[in-house]
């Protein structure tokens, strides 16, 4: 079968949408295991992508944009047609059920209060802190599983996400947790596992997705990405990995996050998941561009970054554990 772009898929499946909508009943068995709701069938597809390594953004149990393109990945890498988590047949070509239970819990630790604390506003007293940490257990919870804090809100019903405290129990998506207490200053990352390490890193600053790709040209994984921007985009051209860092410390310098020149003015910012470029650095060849994490994953695909390739946290890490220094990064 012919693949069909995303947007003919798309559009296809908000019509298929739209006739169903007539009728719930018939809607809902329409979407395979007829016990879900719609909202979690999405959700079971987003933690099934995740887990594959094809990044669908936040998981938020609606399949959107990021959803779409990482299922269209999915389905190349397994010589698959198009595919629509609507139909009866997708379970059948897509071993979702794998994902069970969909949401699990997580009980906050006594041990997790060290990543929670303030933000002052000023840089000057942000660059005197040991750590730039989350500000809020709910935020500590949504980024450890990928999730949308709303959605949270959704599968907590009663419980107030806002007053989260040592000792509650969240109920979240079941996937696998990004830990952020694995992580050291500086720390020395563990190379790839064979099977997965990528041989380059393409970047489409269009389509705002970064695919990595190993032996035989094979796509291993793809992530959501925000590209630079209008002012100051991702330069386009094949660079290398120069350097890898967990959890870095930032050189603030607005010089060069506007015009791309470094000055003498600059503020050092410590390491941590709210530092400019999140907890992973992976610097280019091109001078001070590189991959990074993010302090603020809902701008993932929709705000601008300084020039930059911005992922979420989690996904930071994933490319990470698929990348040496001296890979080659090409950006289109």
């Amino acid at each position: 079968m012919k693949f069909a772009s995303v947007s003919g898929w798309i559009a296809g499946s908000v019509l298929a949408a739209l006739v169903l909508s007539s009728c719930a009943t018939v809607a809902r068995e329409s979407w395979g295991t007829a016990s879900l709701s719609a909202r979690d069938r999405d959700a079971r597809v987003q933690i099934f992508l995740d887990e594959e390594g094809f990044g669908p953004g936040k998981i938020d149990g609606a399949i959107g944009e990021f959803g779409w393109k990482a299922l269209e990945c999915y389905a190349r890498v397994h010589g698959l047609g198009i595919l629509d988590p609507r139909s009866k047949a997708f379970e059948k070509v897509v071993p979702v059920t794998s994902i069970s239970p969909i949401y699990t819990t997580y009980t906050i630790r006594p041990e997790d209060a060290k990543w929670i604390g303030s933000l002052p506003d000023n840089l000057e007293d942000r660059a005197k802190l040991p750590l730039l940490p989350y500000t809020s257990y709910l935020e500590f919870v949504a980024e450890r599983y990928h999730a949308d804090r709303t959605f949270l809100a959704k599968l907590n019903p009663g419980l107030d996400l806002h007053a989260l405290k040592p000792g509650d129990t969240v109920q979240v998506p079941n996937v696998t947790p990004f830990q952020i207490e694995t992580l050291r200053p500086g720390g020395y990352l563990i190379p790839p596992k064979s099977a997965m390490k990528g041989n380059v890193v393409k970047i489409d600053t269009t389509e705002r997705m970064l695919k990595v790709y190993g032996s035989g040209n094979r796509l291993l994984a793809a992530f959501p990405i925000t590209p630079g921007s209008k002012t100051l985009p991702a330069p386009k051209g094949t660079w290398k990995v120069v350097n890898m860092a967990s959890m870095p410390f930032f050189r603030y310098d607005e010089k060069m996050l506007n015009e791309g020149v470094r000055s003498d003015n600059f503020i050092n910012l410590p390491p941590g998941p709210n530092g400019p470029v999140g907890v992973m650095w992976m610097g280019l060849s091109k001078s001070g561009v590189g991959m990074h994490g993010t302090n603020n994953p809902d701008t993932i695909g929709r705000a601008a970054s300084h020039g930059c390739i911005r992922l979420s946290n989690w996904d930071a890490v994933k490319l990470s554990g698929m990348v040496t220094q001296g890979i080659a990064v090409a950006i289109d």
